[in-house]
């Protein structure tokens, strides 16, 4: 059998490689500019590779009973890990991708195709400019993993973006995002502060190492209008090979401390990570 060889194509904004995985026999690494974004297994699309997405899945696996299906916004596609994720978890959800990048969504489709019936409508628009024109109430939970190269662009981290987020959930649903950053946190403060004036509930995942000040790492914000399961994604993220702290309450509000909520005026994208941070080979 031939074995498979490394893909790279030029898409509309920057270097996208398709790398295979030597121990995965249809398992691919997606990098944008050297930075990895995704990691697919076709033939275990629940094996999440990525810390940061392994926590994201444990939300999804506990804001609902096991397989209900459920409607799902994606903000940001890249190898569409977790909307095949949640296709095999819960079948029958139906999914929107929103990714600006067209030639990139092509290269995954094209090399890393979806499952028939997969029940996940891709969409090329910047993220912003959709959920502005989502209908209310449409969604049960909203996934925010967008980044201009290795940082989120700065459109998706003011209150007005939040408020958004807020009216397009249903009562009950949940907004995660991706969120990058280093000690003394001034990114990540300001968009728990954020979230917290646009939502009654506010939950961090993240690695002590991190939260420690020790280095630079993502962080997963959940933010909802009910209780979480903070006991379930305590027990599953601390099972983890890479055991991460869920923060919440009290503790999170004194992390958060005197930062304010983003207006979209002085909006700034997430840091730039320091060398080395994420990079691959």
């Amino acid at each position: 059998m031939t074995e498979p060889i490394p893909v790279t194509r030029a898409v509309d904004h920057g270097t996208a490689k398709l790398m295979p995985d030597v121990d995965r026999e249809r398992a691919w690494l997606l990098t944008v500019d050297g930075a990895p974004q995704s990691y697919v297994d076709l033939d275990e699309p629940t094996h999440l590779e990525f810390e940061y997405a392994r926590r994201i899945g444990h939300v999804l696996d506990t804001v609902a009973e096991p397989g209900r299906p459920l409607d799902v916004l994606h903000l940001g596609g890249g190898a569409l890990t977790l909307p095949r994720y949640v296709a095999e978890t819960r079948p029958g959800s139906r999914q929107d991708v929103v990714e600006a990048d067209r030639a990139l969504l092509e290269l995954v489709v094209g090399h890393l195709p979806l499952p028939d019936g997969s029940g996940i409508a891709l969409h090329t628009a910047d993220a912003r400019a959709w959920l502005r024109g989502a209908p209310d109430d449409s969604a049960d939970v909203l996934i925010a993993d967008v980044f201009g190269g290795s940082r989120v662009p700065a459109h998706l981290t003011s209150l007005a973006y939040a408020h958004d987020a807020e009216r397009v959930l249903r009562t009950g649903g949940v907004y995660l995002a991706n969120l990058p950053d280093g000690a003394p946190f001034a990114f990540l403060r300001s968009q728990l502060a954020t979230f917290a004036a646009a939502f009654e509930e506010v939950v961090l995942i993240a690695e002590p190492a991190m939260l420690r000040g020790r280095r630079f790492g993502n962080a997963v914000l959940i933010a909802a209008h009910r209780p979480l399961d903070v006991a379930a994604l305590t027990r599953l993220t601390a099972s983890d090979a890479f055991p991460a702290r869920v923060e919440h309450g009290a503790a999170l509000r004194e992390f958060t401390g005197a930062a304010e909520p983003v207006r979209d005026e002085d909006a700034v994208p997430s840091p730039e990570p320091p060398d080395g941070a994420f990079g691959v080979g």
